[in-house]
């Protein structure tokens, strides 16, 4: 029989806007088909000029361009706000409810010490979590 994981209570997360899970070290924000046609349809531009601009070619598939510095490229620097956000991508809208966040409750410690919303505000249950969770494998 399996055991119920740690969080098995549920946990809090209210988005601050903050934009620190949108920046700090260089990464990957994987995204499909489907995502790239609903970003590119926000920003109104076709979808080959927003994989020109905004994607690109990984070896595990498609993730959209950083700045130099590791932001994402949708992260606007003065304001911190995502200029995408109504059409961000599946990983975006699951965080911090990611499987590399949710191993453990040290890891998710460490979550909330990098995201002011983590561990506050609403409470998610947990089959609002694994919903999240098994959306996108992060």
């Amino acid at each position: 029989m399996m055991s119920s994981p740690w969080y098995r209570d549920g946990l809090r997360f209210t988005c601050t806007g903050c934009g620190d899970c949108c920046s700090g070290e260089p990464g990957f924000v994987w995204v499909d088909e489907q995502e790239i046609a609903a970003m590119a349809s926000h920003l109104q531009v076709s979808i080959s000029e927003f994989e020109r601009q905004f994607v690109r070619q990984e070896r595990e598939g498609k993730s959209l361009v950083e700045y130099p510095d590791g932001d994402c490229i949708f992260l606007e620097p003065e304001t911190r706000k995502c200029i995408v956000y109504a059409a961000r991508p599946t990983q975006c809208r699951t965080w911090p409810f990611w499987n590399s966040n949710l191993q453990s409750k040290r890891t998710w410690r460490e979550t909330c010490k990098v995201c002011p919303g983590s561990g506050e505000g609403q409470l998610y249950s947990l089959e609002e979590i694994e919903t999240k969770r098994k959306k996108k494998d992060v």
